[in-house]
């Protein structure tokens, strides 16, 4: 028999801070190309994906040329984006899909990827041309969740 548990208030609290996290990286990105990303369209991951859906559906219907206001005009439910009207839909929708990439691979991996590391590492002069091969074999350098973290250290000769 199973009995369903109802959701303690800090497992509740947990989730909303998890999807507070993903917006957060979303909107981070999406303002560093300067575009905006309403909380209202994009708040959280299924949002995200139902109105990135809802774009792309729209860009189906009338091409890769309309604009923003365009598909406003044409009653797409997209209001939070009247900012950028002029805005070519195609690029926007680009724009959301690579973000909602990195949004979801920083969420999904606990906030930090291998596209992070290496961005700090060039950013601060660390990185090296072997970097990225060792990290590529070994994530659980960057990544809590990695298979077998634990056995790093004797596999790679540290006992």
């Amino acid at each position: 028999m199973l009995l369903f548990r109802h959701p303690s208030t800090s497992t509740l609290h947990l989730q909303n801070k998890l999807m507070a996290t993903f917006y957060t990286y979303f909107k981070e990105n999406m303002e560093d190309l300067g575009l905006p990303a309403p909380d209202t369209l994009f708040g959280t991951l299924g949002a995200a994906v139902a109105n990135t859906g809802t774009l792309l559906g729209a860009i189906d219907k009338f091409g890769t040329r309309v604009t923003i206001g365009e598909l406003l005009g044409a009653g797409t439910k997209l209001e939070g984006l009247a900012v950028i009207g002029a805005c070519s839909a195609a690029f926007y929708a680009g724009a959301v899909i690579g973000s909602l990439a990195v949004a979801s691979g920083r969420y999904f991996s606990g906030g930090t990827s291998l596209s992070d590391v290496m961005d700090y590492a060039i950013r601060n002069q660390l990185s090296r041309p072997w970097l990225s091969d060792t990290l590529m074999r070994s994530p659980g350098i960057y990544n809590k969740s990695a298979a077998n973290r634990n056995t790093y250290r004797i596999r790679h000769g540290y006992i």
